[in-house]
This record gives C-alpha cells, structure tokens and sequence, in this order.
C-alpha cells in the first residue's frame, strides 16, 4: 500500500499537513474488501482522498463506503468510491474521522461540523474506528477546549431546548448559542433538518456518560457530541512525529514514530 508520507523534522508542518499525515497512517489499516465508514470534516478529506487513490491504483479493490454526510457522499462519488449504506451494510469493519477534542481516555467531541448524528451511527456500529487529529485536538476533559460541544435538536422550541441544556450544566459554568451559517446568517441546519446549539464549558463536566444519559432524556434533544468509549485508537501527528494511542482494555496504549527515517 506504500508508506505514509515522510517530513523531515527540519522541515515546518502546518495543520493541514499534520491532518494529511495522521490520515495517511489511518488508511494504511484499509484493506481489500472492507467496508468503510467515511467520515466527515478536513481530516477525513484528506483519508478519503487516500482511499480513492489507493483504489485507482488498484492497491485496494472492492471497497464498500458508508458516508457520514451528504458532504462526504458528494466528495466519495466524485472520486469514484463505492457507496452503500446502514441498510444494506449494519456492521462496519473500520471507521476512519476526524475529531474535535480527544480526552486522556480517547473520547471525544466531534459534531463541530455539523455531522455528528450520523458520525455516531456510522462509528457506534464499526468493529474499529480510527480516529485522525493533530496535536492541536488533545485535551484534559471534553470540553477542555473552550470550543463547542455540540448538541443537534430539533428546530421545534429550539430555545427552549437550549435554556435546558444551558441549566443543566450550570455547575460547570455552561453557556450556549444556537448555531448560525455564516452563508445566510439563518440557523444552521443539520443534513437531518436539525438545529445546532454549541455548549461551552468554563470547567469540567464531570462523568461522561451521567452528561451523555441526562441530555438525551431531555424532550426535542436528538443526540450529542461526546463521543464516549467508541474510538479503538487515536492517531496523533505532531511537529516530532506520531503517537499511537490505543484502548486495550481500560488501558490507553501509546506508540511514537519519528517522521526522521
């Protein structure tokens, strides 16, 4: 399949080379016959840029991809990757996506984009799901950031959705603000026909999956960005090079690669 590309350490690496470079080391755990869950955001570009190429090349034949988005879908046809779906294809041998914050346990935040309900149907169902960041995504706790958490809901009372969400997490000095487009300056709108409303976090939430079981009890709430305990690994490009971190039992696994050969 060839190696991933190399960067002497000399040389400066900006973001977007970091995302290339953890998304080329992800794809090299593609194989033949595998069906893909494509993820969804400038990371994931870059893996499925990878994919269609390795197909081209007839490295990899008789791939089967399940897009996260109508984004990646677009992106997918136009590179010639065949698609299917849920359907027709319930269990995935291997997701690949990007994230936008990864814990010291491998959760993440994901949904900055606006695809996290369908990035978690894809990925809660994929025997492995790799996840692709740069440095830049490590975090102490979700939303150690200060970035947003996203919460997609439907439109219907949206505001009143979000004073919920807001009071709910109160004691962690929770705002919240309904996600606007910057194209048209209306609500953002989901490929679902949702809303977006972005927490923030002045501290730590506390338990994951006590935060995860109170929002999605909450009327008009369709599903969240925390995405707990469903990465196998992370991979991590650096200005040094890229950490391997992987969940072997409830232990996290972490490997280092110079990109000096």
């Amino acid at each position: 399949m060839g190696p991933s590309p190399v960067c002497p350490a000399a040389v400066s690496l900006n973001q977007d080379d970091l995302k290339k470079i953890a998304a080329y080391k992800a794809v090299e755990h593609v194989k033949s016959g595998m069906v893909l869950g494509l993820g969804t955001g400038s990371t994931a570009k870059h893996a499925v840029d990878r994919i269609a190429d390795l197909l081209r090349q007839g490295v990899l034949k008789d791939i089967v991809g399940i897009p996260t988005s109508t984004k990646t879908y677009d992106q997918a046809v136009s590179l010639g990757i065949p698609l299917s779906d849920l359907d027709s294809h319930p269990v995935v041998d291997l997701a690949i996506d990007g994230a936008d914050e990864v814990d010291s346990g491998l959760n993440l935040v994901k949904g900055r984009g606006g695809s996290l309900l369908r990035e978690k149907m894809v990925e809660s169902v994929s025997k492995k799901f790799i996840v692709i960041v740069d440095e830049s995504k490590l975090v102490k706790h979700v939303g150690g950031s200060g970035l947003a958490m996203p919460v997609e809901v439907i439109p219907f009372c949206w505001n009143h959705s979000l004073r919920r969400l807001v009071g709910m997490f109160a004691y962690a000095g929770c705002i919240g603000e309904l996600r606007m487009s910057v194209e048209n300056g209306k609500p953002s709108v989901t490929d679902n026909g949702n809303f977006v409303i972005d927490l923030y976090f002045e501290r730590d939430i506390g338990d994951l999956n006590e935060a995860s079981d109170a929002i999605l009890r909450l009327p008009g709430i369709v599903e969240h960005g925390m995405f707990i305990g469903l990465a196998t690994s992370v991979i991590v490009a650096g200005e040094e090079g890229i950490t391997v971190k992987t969940k072997v039992g409830s232990e996290v696994e972490v490997d280092s690669f110079s990109y000096m050969i």
